[in-house]
């Protein structure tokens, strides 16, 4: 992983492959931010027209490189959009810096050291920037062939590795603030790139069981206590979700607890993750153009799994309890067809009209086996419905909550470390589209407002007295598009950061 160090250094005069600075867009064209000084001094104070006569505009994720100037120890300037001026008397808001050091960071792929000369006005400001930087300089291509036998396969080459080190400038190694904000940011970029790992594995790499044995391994390293459920054990308990949706794959599903618990904690989150290692659609076959990117349905569990050991290696005074609920849906002739009635963890019995909607089936039993533990909150992650991109698009997820209070801190909390998200209802009248004449529910209902009538069913399965939220993570999940700011294409990490916040607000006594 890119490492991360803060350094006294001016940007004149750091010895490092580029140094770069930042520039907005102003009433009269290009402003150079705030912590360029140096630079914009070795170009005689015309570092803006320059990058003007560039074509440079200053806006967001605008990348220019630029031979550096006599006077610069680095050879290249790169010069990264923050977008519009900030007020007289405001600085850049933290989401811009993160953007600017994650697009700054990918274009120096196969870099090894450039030094970041943003607007770092306090720690949490540099924080922003170490974070985006790390994000952004994430790569991932294990399956290029390296190693291969026969010699064949696409090599990795320097130019595509990932940028070797960020060196913060005016980041005060000394100051405690500071040090405790790249250490922070390590750790949190180091543990949503684990999700990101995870997402983008082939799902012939990663199965429930596959899945399971990566968090046994991380148990071990960061002292987590793991138990992992097989299908004899999730048949012999009842787990009728989870045994229905896995039963028709050559996969055996599995449910993984993993806890991490602190010797002064007095309060308990419960992270519950959907983990589908592939999703098919069943019997429920989805139609051609929508199985291909279907190996990031686990990407729920990946970030539970994700936040799990990141409050455990930043030693937040929480106890967090993560829950992985994992299968592969698959057609065959053991697989459940639709009109089977499923009964669940629960005794709940579930009659189900379309298998492609298996998530919140795994989902159900996870649930209730959190709530038996009595945790003081529960949130859930899934990538669970298509009607919540329709709704909110690729890069914000929905919240629900059967708390209105935990659902605003929830909402408040992601959009605090840059998570685009939004609020949704749950009208009660939109649970008795999911009566069955069959069972006690059932696991469809009306089309219309289809993610709203998901939460609804995952509702169901909360024990009475527990704030719960259900984060729709389908849009943000998985990335198809180009790269932007510090989101990759594939696997993104998404709701990492919310569960981490969430798990420090409520280890200070403020869940909301």
């Amino acid at each position: 992983m890119t490492a991360l160090t803060l350094s006294t250094s001016s940007a004149a005069t750091l010895r490092a492959d580029a140094v770069v600075v930042g520039v907005a867009k102003g009433a009269k064209g290009v402003v150079v931010a705030p912590g360029a000084e140096a630079v914009d001094k070795a170009f005689g104070g015309k570092l803006a027209a320059v990058l003007e006569t560039l074509g440079a505009s200053g806006a967001e994720g605008e990348v220019t490189k630029l031979p550096a100037a006599d006077g610069l120890k680095a050879p290249v300037v790169l010069a990264v959009g923050l977008g519009e001026t900030p007020a007289k008397g405001d600085g850049f808001g933290h989401e811009a810096l993160r953007r600017a050091a994650g697009s700054a960071a990918r274009a120096l792929t196969g870099s090894k050291k450039a030094g970041f000369a943003l607007p770092v006005e306090d720690a949490e400001a540099a924080a922003a920037v170490g974070e985006g930087a790390l994000l952004g300089a994430y790569t991932y291509a294990p399956n290029r062939g390296n190693g291969a036998p026969n010699g064949k396969g696409k090599k990795n080459d320097a130019k595509s590795a990932p940028l070797g080190e960020v060196a913060l400038l005016g980041g005060k190694p000394r100051d405690k603030e500071f040090k405790a904000a790249a250490a922070r940011s390590e750790t949190l970029a180091a543990e949503i790139n684990r999700a990101r790992d995870l997402i983008n594995l082939p799902p012939n790499d990663l199965d429930p069981k596959t899945f399971a044995a990566e968090a046994q391994t991380a148990a071990k390293e960061f002292g987590l206590k793991v138990e992992v459920l097989d299908e004899k054990a999730l048949k012999k308990g009842g787990y009728g979700g989870l045994m229905g949706v896995g039963q028709g794959s050559q996969s055996p599903p599995r449910l993984v607890r993993i806890a991490y618990t602190h010797p002064k904690a007095d309060k308990t989150l419960a992270l519950v993750g959907k983990g589908i290692t592939y999703d098919s659609g069943g019997i429920s076959l989805k139609p051609a153009g929508h199985n291909e990117t279907m190996k990031c349905d686990m990407s729920g569990a990946a970030a539970v799994f994700a936040a799990v050991v990141a409050a455990a290696r930043l030693g937040l005074a929480v106890n967090v309890t993560g829950w992985l609920a994992l299968a592969e849906n698959m057609p065959s002739g053991s697989a459940t067809r639709p009109g089977d009635v499923l009964t669940m963890y629960s005794g709940t019995t579930v009659e189900v009209l379309n298998t492609d909607a298996e998530g919140r089936l795994v989902l159900a039993d996870a649930l209730t086996r959190a709530s038996e533990e009595s945790p003081d909150a529960i949130v859930d992650v899934a990538t669970l419905t298509g009607a919540m991109v329709l709704a909110l698009g690729h890069r914000t997820f929905g919240i629900m909550a059967n708390d209105d209070a935990f659902r605003t801190s929830v909402h408040e909390i992601a959009e605090e470390v840059g998570e685009q998200s939004w609020p949704m209802p749950m009208p009660s009248e939109l649970r008795k589209g999911m009566d069955s004449p069959v069972a006690d529910l059932a696991n469809m209902g009306e089309r219309m407002g289809g993610g709203l009538v998901a939460g609804l069913f995952l509702k169901e399965f909360v024990g009475e007295n527990i704030p719960w939220a259900h984060l729709d993570i389908a849009g943000p999940a998985f990335h198809e598009g180009a790269p932007w700011g510090y989101t990759p294409k594939g696997g993104t990490g998404s709701a990492v950061r919310t569960l981490v916040r969430l798990a420090e607000r409520t280890a200070a006594g403020d869940l909301g």
